[in-house]
C-alpha cells in the first residue's frame, strides 16, 4: 500500500465519524495499553539491542513513562474532550460562545532514535486521545524498536486506523 492509499483509506475511517466517540477512543487506549505490557520484555530487548540500554534504564525512560502517560490520558479525557464556554463579547449579548474539540483526520507521528519507544509512543497515545487517525514513522536508526513497535500497533489497530510506515534510512555513500 503506498503513503497515498493509505493517507486515503484513514481519512475515509476518519470521516465515519467512528474516532470521535469516547469510549471508541478509551477502547484503543487501553488495547495499547495491554499490548504494552504484554510486550515489555520485548521493548526493553530492542532497546537493548539498538541503544545498548539495561532493562531498568529502558523501562524507567521509556516503556513506565509511555504507561503513566497512558493512564493520564484516560483519566482526563471526558474532561478534556467537553466542549469549553469562553467569554463571548458584548456586541453579541446575548449569545452564548463556546471552544468545540475536534481532531484533525490523520496526523504524522516522526520520532528519533534516541527515545525510539517514549517520542513515538506519547504523541501517538495523544493523537489517539484527540480522536485522529495516525500514520506512525519510527526511526530507522533504532531498527529493533521499530520493528517491535511496527508488531505491537499492528497487533491493536487496523491500517486504516493507526499504521506504521518504515524505512528511509539513507545508505551511506
Amino acid at each position: 500500500m503506498t503513503i497515498q492509499e493509505l493517507t486515503a483509506a484513514q481519512r475515509a475511517f476518519f470521516r465515519t465519524g467512528a474516532t470521535l466517540d469516547l469510549s471508541f477512543r478509551k477502547k484503543a487506549l487501553d488495547k495499547l495499553e495491554e499490548a504494552i505490557r504484554a510486550r515489555e520484555g520485548e521493548l526493553l530487548s530492542a532497546l537493548r539491542a539498538d541503544l545498548g540500554k539495561s532493562d531498568t534504564e529502558g523501562y524507567l525512560c521509556e516503556v513506565g513513562l509511555a504507561l503513566s502517560e497512558l493512564s493520564f490520558m484516560r483519566r482526563r479525557l471526558a474532561r478534556w474532550a467537553r466542549d469549553r464556554r469562553v467569554s463571548t463579547p458584548l456586541a453579541l449579548f446575548p449569545a452564548r460562545s463556546l471552544t468545540l474539540r475536534e481532531p484533525y483526520g490523520v496526523v504524522l507521528v516522526m520520532s528519533p532514535w534516541n527515545y525510539p519507544l517514549l517520542l513515538t509512543l506519547d504523541p501517538l497515545i495523544g493523537a489517539i486521545a484527540a480522536g485522529n487517525c495516525c500514520v506512525v514513522k519510527p526511526s530507522a536508526y533504532a531498527p529493533a524498536a521499530s520493528a517491535v513497535l511496527r508488531d505491537l500497533i499492528a497487533a491493536c489497530f487496523p491500517p486504516e486506523y493507526v499504521a506504521v510506515v518504515e524505512g528511509g534510512r539513507r545508505p551511506r555513500a
